[in-house]
């Protein structure tokens, strides 16, 4: 069969599973079912006979929002939030995963060049970080406490203050991806780069060990976050900039409303990397190193678990329970 004719004949019903999808249309669970099972025959058919169309494409992504689409309407009986955290979320990480490594990759660039600019300027630590901020931990490093900046202020005030600051940071990350992604980028930038000039200056003071201690007591769950909010924005770029077979306001629509599942889930990671600084770094120095090491491992492993192995953890489940036979999922 030409590609024309093939998709003559199945236009309609390709355009119907979009509808459902947007959510301008509504089927119970056995229709949908009924729906994915025709689509993955006709991906399979375009896949056979026009491997690198367009029209192969489509149907690619359509499969997987279908996919989606089942499991969520499948969670009647289900927690709401749980089925959040437990279910959507880790299928949209994994779908879009691609984004999770791009922003990784340009954090650990941003965070080499600020390492490397501290290397050959001696002044760019005082650069980036203010010199009244330099001034002030010199002198906690001569007084034996180089984190003692997070001992300042009563402990909900201070918790209070650094969600409010974190949360806002997370959301320019994740909304300045509707400037093309150069906004996503370079507020990244920005954060990564003190970054590195902040622990390559503690590395010059001979403190970088003490200064871990307590920085990535938070540090895991709010720097690790902060490059999951990078990634929702870079989804919205693009959604934006690559619409691919939809329509570029359907594209972002889409876009937003998968992007801004993933930004989300980082709230509460956000929340808790807040009540840890105000709470507990501010005795990092004082507490018995593997009480430092138990947390720092802890909170980054369960981060870094829920982002990058338990998406796949979940599709593998969902593959292995699908209730239709043959499900694929790229």
């Amino acid at each position: 069969m030409r590609e024309v004719a093939f998709i003559k004949q199945n236009k309609a019903k390709w355009l119907e599973i979009e509808h459902v999808v947007n959510g301008k249309m509504k089927k119970n669970p056995d229709d949908l079912s009924s729906l994915y099972i025709n689509l993955i025959n006709d991906l399979s058919f375009s896949q056979t006979y026009y491997p690198k169309s367009k029209t192969t494409v489509y149907l690619n992504f359509l499969s997987a929002q279908i996919f989606q689409k089942i499991y969520k309407t499948k969670r009647i009986e289900e927690n709401r939030i749980k089925h959040f955290f437990v279910t959507e979320v880790p299928m949209t990480v994994y779908e879009y995963r691609r984004y999770l490594y791009y922003a990784f990759a340009f954090f650990i660039l941003f965070v080499a060049i600020g390492v490397i600019s501290s290397i050959y300027d001696k002044d760019f630590a005082t650069l980036i970080l203010g010199e009244g901020y330099v001034n002030q931990t010199l002198e906690n490093i001569k007084k034996g406490d180089p984190t003692a900046i997070y001992g300042s202020g009563a402990n909900w005030s201070t918790s209070l203050m650094i969600i409010v600051n974190n949360l806002v940071v997370g959301a320019k990350l994740y909304i300045y991806g509707v400037f093309g992604g150069v906004g996503t980028l370079y507020a990244l930038m920005q954060n990564s780069i003190m970054l590195g000039a902040f622990q390559f200056f503690f590395k010059t003071q001979n403190v970088l060990l003490e200064s871990a201690k307590g920085i990535w007591l938070h540090g895991a769950f709010e720097i690790f976050g902060m490059v999951v909010e990078a990634m929702a924005g870079l989804i919205l770029r693009a959604s934006l900039l690559f619409p691919k077979t939809l329509s570029r306001l359907e594209s972002f629509k889409l876009g937003f409303r998968n992007s801004f599942k993933i930004y989300l889930s980082t709230v509460p990671f956000t929340i808790f990397a807040g009540i840890i600084e105000g709470f507990v770094t501010r005795y990092a120095q004082v507490m018995p190193l593997v009480l430092n090491i138990v947390i720092i491992f802890g909170t980054l492993s369960v981060i870094a678990f829920y982002y990058f192995i338990y998406p796949h953890i979940v599709i593998k489940k969902l593959k292995k329970n699908a209730i239709i036979s043959g499900a694929k999922i790229r």
